[in-house]
């Protein structure tokens, strides 16, 4: 097997955030679930895009902040998802791109803009988001590049982007090509309501040997279980793969790794501001020092390192040297 020329390839939502601080009322009278992740159509995106505050653009989707937590660690990635040809799908582009992520997927042409997220964050931390997936539930197999899948030493699929059809028989055939080069595949389940629509074709990749790293939190590993005991939920799928990540919020988080269980505790910060990205910048820890050969406990630090460092400011993109700040606090 030849050495990759990537870290990690994602294939994802790509995403432009749109973030505003909110508060509780505004939260009840647009009937939005504090904490929860909503899809909308074009037209509710309009409207809570109107009813939302001064707000921040930045390029986003889950995924794609994965990918920009590893790059700032020093990792090479490339990222696949599709955006349209127009205004936000340029921004898009552009800030991945100026990450030093390899991004070539052609723009798709046509009146679906390119997909947003609405983030409404309460004074403490939690984000609520609103997810208008526009062209990035059209990302076509075609859109792949096997090559460049096969010249990643891992496959990240975002499991939000598994509930539209065409992106989900994108991911099949991207998960195929990483399987055929010999290359380990990591994903992240996303949300609960995604587990509740694909939880059928979660436990099958999994019993099929196709998962090698899967990321969750701990309300997502009880679903995909379908049980309400934590402990009784790890074992069930850690025993169905070679990697379980688990995040439990201030509880810290747990790998079990071939078997065998790490855990760390939560990186303390003085105040949790914004809990956007928490999860994908856990992944790209973890994911960074799983590249860099180190061992399970290690790569969780990290996790728990780049996860605390999101939490404290606004936004799901680092303000900090991440690869300084890491190296500072492993010693």
């Amino acid at each position: 097997m030849t050495n990759p020329r990537f870290d990690v390839l994602a294939i994802g939502n790509a995403i432009v955030d749109v973030m505003a601080p909110a508060d509780d009322a505004l939260l009840a009278n647009e009937g939005l679930t504090k904490g929860g992740m909503m899809l909308i159509d074009a037209e509710r995106a309009t409207s809570l895009y109107e009813a939302m505050g001064p707000a921040q653009e930045i390029s986003g989707g889950s995924a794609a902040n994965t990918l920009a937590g590893l790059a700032a660690m020093g990792c090479k990635c490339a990222f696949i998802g599709q955006v349209a040809d127009d205004q936000l799908g340029e921004v898009f582009a552009h800030d991945v791109r100026a990450l030093g992520i390899d991004y070539a997927t052609p723009v798709r042409a046509g009146e679906t803009p390119t997909a947003r997220c609405l983030i409404l964050v309460t004074p403490d931390g939690q984000r609520t988001m609103n997810t208008f997936l526009g062209a990035s539930q059209f990302l076509p197999a075609s859109a792949l590049d096997p090559k460049m899948i096969a010249d990643a030493a891992v496959l990240y699929l975002e499991g939000y982007l598994w509930d539209p059809e065409e992106p989900r028989a994108a991911m099949r055939a991207a998960i195929d090509a990483a399987r055929s080069a010999g290359r380990k595949v990591a994903f992240t389940l996303s949300d609960a309501f995604v587990i509740d629509r694909h939880r059928a074709d979660f436990l099958d990749l999994l019993d099929k040997g196709q998962i090698d790293i899967l990321f969750s939190n701990e309300a997502e590993i009880c679903s995909l279980a379908q049980v309400d005991d934590f402990e009784a939920a790890v074992a069930t799928i850690s025993a169905k793969l070679p990697t379980l990540v688990v995040t439990r919020s201030e509880h810290g988080a747990i790998a079990v790794q071939d078997g065998q269980r790490f855990a760390v505790p939560a990186e303390p910060i003085d105040k949790v501001v914004d809990t956007t990205g928490a999860g994908d910048l856990f992944a790209a820890g973890f994911l960074a020092g799983q590249a860099q050969g180190r061992d399970a406990e290690t790569s969780l630090k990290m996790g728990a390192i780049a996860a605390a460092e999101i939490i404290s400011h606004f936004g799901a993109r680092s303000s900090a040297d991440l690869k300084a700040l890491i190296a500072q606090k492993l010693g």
